[in-house]
């Protein structure tokens, strides 16, 4: 397996990550990207992709770089801008999903807070009660529609595990092939990619949208 190059300078790799390809060990002990990495000079990851996620992939070539990028990252001093595919119709104005997410009772992945009561105020959605969990928020924009599915733009304004799978599924509009969080699905590849990503006092960094997504 190569993985294509969007960029490379002293201290990263730029990766077009493919679907499919894990980062770190799944449950059938796979690890085929970081693998793959460990055969040149040692990867440090900076950020995650799930498995099903394509898209743009940035990995450190040093510890200096890694702690440089990873505080970026938590700063949130570094612009993201993923496209989805999911099930159902989305409203044609820019909604701003703000629900806390917390760990499942019964999984290591993170939920919705249970129980919420999702309040609707002009394309923002909000918990009603005492707020549970950490602070997760996320801009959704329709881009393009289809018979049943809907093609969305998505902004993270946080860093949360699942955060957008979680959203999206929350209000009624899972990601296509997300067999975790839409359980109906018979899609294999999971409708998330990372299109672009900008570092601070680098270029933007961009993956074409994958043809599967509007074929």
């Amino acid at each position: 397996m190569t993985l294509p190059t969007l960029y490379e300078n002293d201290d990263l790799w730029v990766y077009d990550k493919p679907s499919g390809v894990s980062l770190l060990k799944d449950r059938s002990g796979m690890e085929d990207l970081w693998h793959q990495l460990k055969q040149g000079p040692k990867p440090y990851l900076v950020h995650r992709l799930d498995k099903g996620t394509s898209g743009v992939l940035v990995v450190a070539k040093n510890q200096t770089a890694q702690s440089r990028f990873t505080r970026a990252f938590s700063e949130r001093r570094v612009t993201k801008f993923y496209v989805a595919l999911v099930d159902g119709f989305v409203p044609s104005n820019t909604s701003l999903v703000d629900l806390p997410l917390c760990k499942g009772r019964k999984s290591r992945y993170r939920i919705a807070a249970e129980r919420a009561n999702i309040k609707r105020e002009q394309d923002r959605y909000t918990v009603v009660q005492d707020r549970v969990g950490v602070d997760a928020k996320t801009l959704v924009r329709p881009i393009a529609r289809f018979a049943e599915r809907t093609l969305v733009l998505i902004k993270p304004l946080t860093g949360r595990t699942h955060q957008i799978r979680v959203h999206l599924s929350w209000l009624g509009w899972p990601i296509v092939g997300d067999h975790l969080y839409n359980r109906d699905q018979t899609d294999e590849r999971l409708g998330l990619h990372a299109h672009l990503l900008k570092l601070p006092y680098l270029p933007p960094f961009t993956s074409p949208l994958p043809r599967e997504f509007y074929d």
